[in-house]
């Protein structure tokens, strides 16, 4: 089967594909009561909409989104809340049907698992799907109002130093080439005692939800791989404000770090970001809210 949902009790399905007429999503367990209007929802989506600089996509899509269900009189009712955003600048005459396999995209693992697939823009695969994540991590947030979540690129193509990004990145357009990102985030204001010490930890949970983000090829959690590299006294210092002990959150700021590949599509058809980790911090952010809301409303289900 075909998993196009997240979450255990605060739960996001996303639908639609790059160059369909829409994308979409359904937000289920939100709590009722809580002020939601699109507006909330569309400064988010704005944060990762293409088209806004020389360093991303120029696809036009506005990406307004509409509450279609789930909202009353401006607060959430309870019920599924539905969002949906046109697809405005589809351009699917850069993606001929009988076009071999692109390098890196999913174009092979989707004809071998379904036998048949939409090859415009990537179709379901496209990191265009990612727009309904930030929709639904929006809603998120409204249920975790202590937490304060913040995601930012710190490095693309290994350089930290955002002067010299502009020039790099201009450097790999013009040879048809792209780069990758690395991004953190940081999730301060968690209360200690939400996870689970065995099979749905904290830590675990989220790791998953940023692996699951187009293009992301690594997480790190606190000290991530450096604890690998460090002596014990070191490491017992740096999980004194990890955030997370134990599978369960310590009341101290949680930090993850992820790392983009740079974009497959080279020198090929499409209009394409020359580095996608650079829309990807409000997709962070919105996964990050996913995980926390859903282990908040566990954490109140088991221990009240």
């Amino acid at each position: 089967m075909s998993i196009n949902s997240f979450g255990h009790l605060f739960r996001l399905t996303t639908w639609g594909e790059s160059h369909g007429p829409a994308i979409g999503c359904v937000v289920d367990g939100c709590p009722p009561g809580l002020t939601l209007d699109d507006a909330q929802v569309q400064r988010l989506l704005d944060l990762r909409r293409p088209g806004t600089s020389t360093m991303v996509s120029p696809r036009q899509e506005p990406d307004r989104v509409r509450i279609l269900s789930g909202v009353y009189d401006g607060r959430t009712t309870g019920t599924p809340i539905a969002m949906m955003i046109d697809n405005v600048d589809a351009r699917s005459a850069d993606y001929p049907k009988d076009a071999p396999h692109r390098l890196g995209h999913a174009d092979f693992t989707y004809d071998t698992k379904y036998g048949f697939r939409d090859p415009r823009g990537g179709g379901r695969a496209s990191a265009r799907e990612t727009a309904m994540r930030v929709a639904g991590g929006s809603v998120a947030r409204l249920v975790i109002p202590e937490v304060e979540i913040t995601a930012r690129v710190v490095e693309i193509g290994g350089e930290a130093d955002e002067a010299r990004w502009a020039a790099m990145l201009d450097q790999a357009r013009a040879h048809s080439d792209s780069l990758g990102a690395v991004i953190e985030c940081v999730a301060t204001g968690v209360p200690a005692g939400w996870g689970a010490p065995v099979y749905a930890k904290l830590d675990a949970e989220l790791a998953g939800a940023c692996m699951g983000i187009n293009a992301v090829k690594g997480v790190e959690i606190g000290e991530g791989f450096a604890a690998g590299r460090a002596r014990g006294k070191e490491s017992l210092d740096a999980t004194r404000t990890s955030g997370i002990d134990g599978g369960i959150s310590t009341g101290q700021p949680i930090v993850i770090r992820l790392a983009f590949k740079p974009t497959s599509s080279i020198g090929i058809g499409g209009r394409h970001d020359p580095c996608v980790g650079i829309r990807g911090a409000p997709v962070v952010e919105a996964m990050v809210a996913l995980v926390l809301a859903d282990q908040k409303l566990l954490h109140r289900g088991q221990c009240g």
